[in-house]
């Protein structure tokens, strides 16, 4: 039978055209207006993507807007599934598919931003690979070619994509060397990959310098003087720190107030003059001399992120089912299904499930029982997914300065197909009982928050104050 007869592919090819159908030509948000300006100019910086800027200037020849990326990162999202889908077989291809179009997820597939142009092409290499491996085929030089096309453009088009993407390279690439060797191999890679994207996002890419590596040295520099008042950090003036915490420039929740607010714009303007090198200088010795109040900051920031001790509606999570007003010919979707698909995301994500740190906790179990099962394509894949999960997450620990859930769908969704391709038995799970009651755990203390915790405020405007 052709591969194309599947019913899985069959199904997920179904799943394509509807969601291609549902959210034509794309939704445009704030960041998607600033890279099409971009695109239109043919004048790009490194504030966002450059590669993504330059794919959709490459792709204007099949019609402007939003359309043409929206094509790109569906098609590599469902045909992962597909590839997948069909590999498994069974209950674990529904329930793939199932978890495919979960409105949260689907609903941020439909907006073309750089996290959906991440996760449509990593989710196209791991299907691709996934496809030979649990098959046991060698994977042919076609397949290959384009998986590693798939990470490569995933590495540049999110800033801390890397370490979602090395895990996988490491692991789903035949290596002649030990599990051992190639974690050593991944820390090394990492650091390395993020030195050399600057060369290419400026040379090969042809972008300038917005200054947008200096934000994590800001956010944390600022986090660390308003906690301890000490004008030693970074050199900022006592009157700087105290307009700092006056005017509420340092929140957990993103580093906006200090990049947007004049009056915290105006405190830290001596380090937004300083080069990015000395920044993260004055950084390190600031956390040597005060690593209590750089661990509360950055422990603040990840309970944020991660979406754990928070109020119910905490920001940042539902996908918009409105382009944002604009000039340019970015329109909305012609169905009016959109609105009411999107109002479905946005009341998932006020559940577990839009949860984080329950995706974290799932991960490591899953990681746990993999490292505990017998050697076999499908324990190989499911470790590579739970790691890519995994060191994503971890580094939120120190390099992150917005509590976006769109971050974390990678994480989720890696997570998910880690455990439907492990597929563990029940005697494994009876091993891992600990694992169970630490979720239930982080269940108990998140909800419990949800209720105690005063609403926040709904404007962005009100954010920012």
């Amino acid at each position: 039978m052709s591969i194309f007869r599947a019913p899985s592919i069959l199904a997920a090819l179904a799943l394509l055209l509807a969601s291609l159908l549902l959210f034509w030509p794309g939704i445009a948000s704030y960041d998607t207006l600033m890279q099409y300006q971009q695109v239109l100019s043919g004048s790009y910086d490194d504030w966002h993507p450059p590669v993504m800027a330059r794919l959709w200037a490459a792709l204007s020849f099949a019609g402007p807007g939003t359309a043409p990326l929206l094509v790109v990162q569906m098609t590599g999202y469902w045909l992962a599934l597909a590839l997948l889908a069909n590999a498994l077989g069974g209950r674990r291809a529904v329930a793939l598919l199932a978890i495919g179009a979960t409105p949260f997820l689907l609903g941020w597939l439909a907006i073309v931003i750089k996290d959906s142009q991440m996760i449509g092409a990593l989710s196209l290499a791991a299907g691709l690979i996934a496809h030979y491996r649990l098959r046991g085929r060698p994977i042919p030089f076609p397949a290959l070619a384009v998986a590693i096309l798939c990470l490569a453009y995933a590495t540049l088009v999110r800033a801390n994509a890397v370490f979602s993407t090395v895990p996988l390279a490491m692991l789903l690439m035949p290596r002649p060397t030990g599990p051992v060797a190639r974690f050593w191999m991944m820390i090394a890679a990492i650091p390395a990959i993020l030195l050399l994207s600057q060369p290419i996002n400026h040379g090969l890419l042809g972008a300038r310098d917005s200054g947008v590596t200096r934000t994590q040295p800001l956010y944390d520099l600022a986090g660390i003087a308003v906690r301890t008042g000490d004008p030693s950090v970074g050199g900022l003036s006592p009157g700087a720190i105290q307009t700092l915490i006056r005017h509420h420039c340092v929140k957990p929740l993103f580093w906006d107030p200090i990049g947007n607010t004049p009056a915290c714009e105006a405190a830290t303007r001596s380090w937004q003059q300083k080069p990015a090198s000395q920044l993260y200088a004055d950084l390190a010795k600031a956390a040597l001399r005060h690593p209590f109040a750089y661990l509360a900051h950055r422990f603040a920031h990840l309970n944020s992120t991660e979406r754990w001790l928070v109020p119910f509606h905490w920001p940042l999570a539902a996908p918009p089912a409105m382009a944002e007003p604009n000039n340019l010919g970015l329109a909305n979707p012609a169905c009016c299904a959109a609105i009411h698909w999107q109002g479905i995301a946005a009341g998932l994500v006020e559940t577990p499930l839009a949860w984080p740190i329950l995706w974290i906790a799932a991960a490591l179990w899953g990681l746990w029982l993999a490292i505990s099962a017998p050697d076999s394509p499908g324990q190989k894949l499911a470790l590579a997914l739970f790691l890519s999960a995994l060191f994503q997450e971890a580094s939120f620990a120190a390099i992150s300065i917005s509590s976006d859930l769109r971050y974390h769908l990678w994480a989720m969704l890696a997570t998910a197909w880690g455990w439907l391709i492990l597929h563990p038995r029940r005697p494994w799970l009876r091993r891992t009982t600990p694992a169970a009651l630490a979720m239930a755990l982080l269940l108990l203390t998140g909800m419990t928050a949800r209720i105690a915790l005063p609403a926040p405020p709904t404007r962005y405007a009100d954010l920012m104050n």
